[in-house]
């Protein structure tokens, strides 16, 4: 069984300490859920998605962990490798 981000995130939001952090960065934290998600959609590893893209396989860890703070420009090269298209929403 493979485990997903949303499992691994399901259980660490039971902790409310965590639960906490995770709300105050909620925006941030989408993101980092929709790349995730989108990479392993797109049935590639960070290995894999660095080679399309060009961007170092650390630097896309970092990005998932949330460890680095990407620019758009990082953000749509990404998208592109995966056939995807980067959406903005203003709410």
């Amino acid at each position: 069984m493979v485990t997903t981000f949303r499992d691994v995130l399901d259980k660490r939001l039971q902790d409310p300490e965590f639960k906490a952090e995770w709300d105050a960065l909620h925006q941030e934290a989408s993101v980092i859920q929709a790349l995730t998600e989108a990479r392993i959609s797109a049935g590639l590893t960070q290995r894999e998605l660095a080679k399309k893209s060009g961007i170092a396989q650390s630097d896309i860890s970092k990005i998932e962990s949330g460890r680095a703070n990407p620019t758009l420009s990082t953000m749509n090269r990404l998208a592109a490798a995966m056939g995807k298209e980067l959406r903005i929403e203003v709410v």
